[in-house]
C-alpha cells in the first residue's frame, strides 16, 4: 500500500473513531462505533455519509452511515473504527447491510474480540468480493473500545482510576475541609470524562467524606449523567446522601457484602437504590473482583472510578486498573496529609504505559494505560 495511501486512510479512520468516541457512555453494553463512508472515484476523496452507534446501541454505526449515503455507497470505501458485525442480535448483521450496500472497500481499525465476531465479519465481506483493509490506526482503536473489548474477553467493565494529586503528591486532609485541588477548566473535562463513562464508582468513604453528586454538571450534558456506583461493605451511606436523594433521578446502585444489614438494604432500596450483594474478600471488604465481574453481567463496558486514593489502591492490588490519571493541580489551596498514591499502586504503575498528557488551565493530565 503508498504512502499516500495509507495517510488517507488514517486520516478518514481518525474520523471514524472520533465518531464513536462521541456516544461513548450512552451504548453499552455495546460498542460505540464510528464509521465513514467516502468515495474515492474522483480526483480528491468526497464524504458521503457519517454515522456513529445510537444511544442504546441501536442503529449500529455502519448502518446510519450507510442509509445516509443511499445509493451512492455503491463503490465507495467504508471506514469503521471495529469489525463490522455477522452475528443476528436484534438487528441482522452489519457486515450483510455492508455487503448489500455495494460498498467495494472496507478498512477496519480493529478486529472484533467478541467470539460471535472475532473475524467472522471480515470473512463475510471478503467473501463476497469486498477489498478488506484491517488495522488501520489499530493502537486508537484499542483505546477507543477498551470497555468493549475488557467485557467480552474478561468479563468485567473497563475501570479508569483518575486521581488529584497536590505538586507535593496529596489528595486530601484527614481533617478539615476538603483540599481544593483542581481549577475550573480541569474540572470541566473530568465533568466531559464523567459523561463518556456508564458508570461513576466511588467508595462510601468518599460519600461520607464529600457528600458528592457524582453527575455531569456541563451545560447542555446534563442528561449524559452516568449510573453512580457505591462501593460500601457495611452499607453505611446515609439515607439523606445526595446521591440517595436524587436516586429517582440518576440511577445509583450500592454494591455491599452478603452480610450487610438488611434493614439498611430496604431503607435505600425504598428511596430508589438497587443495593447489589457480593462475597467479601480475606480482609472483609467487599470482593472488587466479584463487583467488577456482576456489573459486566449488567452490560456495564467502562467505569470511571473517582472514589479517591483508598478505592484506587484496593484496585490496583486486585490488578484491576486499566488506565489511570493523574491530575496534578498547581494551585491547590488548603493543607493535606493523604497521599494520592497508596503503596500498590505505586507498584502497579510499573507496569502502566504513560500514553498522553495535556495541560488543561493550570493544571496537568497525565494517562497512563495497561499495555
Amino acid at each position: 500500500m503508498s504512502a499516500d495511501r495509507t495517510q488517507r486512510d488514517e486520516r478518514f479512520m481518525r474520523l471514524a473513531i472520533a465518531l464513536g468516541e462521541r456516544n461513548l457512555g450512552l451504548t453499552w453494553p455495546n460498542p460505540s462505533v464510528g464509521s465513514v463512508v467516502v468515495d474515492e472515484s474522483g480526483d480528491a476523496p468526497v464524504i458521503l455519509a457519517q454515522g456513529a452507534t445510537q444511544p442504546s446501541g441501536r442503529p449500529h454505526a455502519e448502518r446510519v452511515a450507510l442509509a445516509a449515503a443511499g445509493a451512492r455507497a455503491k463503490g465507495a470505501t467504508l471506514y469503521v473504527s471495529l469489525e463490522p458485525c455477522s452475528h443476528h442480535g436484534r438487528t441482522p448483521p452489519c457486515a450483510d447491510a455492508v455487503v448489500e450496500a455495494g460498498v467495494a472497500r472496507v478498512v477496519s481499525a480493529i478486529e472484533d474480540p467478541d467470539k460471535r465476531v472475532a473475524g467472522l465479519g471480515h470473512e463475510r465481506l471478503r467473501a463476497a468480493g469486498i477489498e478488506v483493509v484491517p488495522g488501520c490506526l489499530k493502537p486508537l482503536a484499542r483505546r477507543a473500545h477498551r470497555g468493549h473489548i475488557t467485557r467480552v474477553t474478561k468479563g468485567r467493565p473497563a475501570i479508569t482510576v483518575k486521581l488529584a494529586r497536590t505538586t507535593e503528591g496529596l489528595a486530601g486532609s484527614r481533617q478539615g475541609p476538603r483540599l481544593m485541588i483542581t481549577g475550573e477548566i480541569a474540572n470541566a473535562k473530568v465533568h466531559l470524562m464523567r459523561a463518556h463513562a456508564d458508570a461513576i464508582m466511588v467508595g462510601v468513604g468518599t460519600v461520607l467524606a464529600d457528600d458528592p453528586l457524582l453527575n455531569v454538571r456541563l451545560p447542555g450534558l446534563e442528561n449524559r449523567s452516568p449510573i453512580r456506583i457505591v462501593i460500601d461493605t457495611h452499607l453505611r451511606t446515609p439515607l439523606n446522601a445526595r446521591i440517595v436523594t436524587g436516586a429517582q433521578d440518576i440511577p445509583t446502585w450500592i454494591v455491599t457484602s452478603v452480610g450487610a444489614p438488611i434493614e439498611a438494604e430496604h431503607a435505600l432500596v425504598a428511596r430508589g437504590v438497587e443495593v447489589l450483594r457480593v462475597s467479601v474478600d480475606e480482609a472483609g471488604r467487599v470482593s472488587l473482583q466479584e463487583a467488577l465481574q456482576l456489573l459486566g453481567t449488567r452490560g456495564l463496558t467502562r467505569v470511571f472510578c473517582e472514589g479517591g486514593p483508598g478505592l484506587a489502591d484496593s484496585l490496583a492490588q486486585a490488578d484491576l486498573i486499566d488506565e489511570l490519571i493523574l491530575v496534578t493541580g498547581r494551585s491547590a489551596r488548603g493543607q493535606g496529609d493523604v497521599p494520592a498514591l497508596g503503596l500498590a499502586l505505586q507498584d502497579r504503575m510499573d507496569e502502566l504505559n504513560l500514553y498522553a498528557d495535556e495541560q488543561v488551565g493550570p493544571d496537568l493530565f497525565m494517562f497512563w494505560e495497561k499495555p
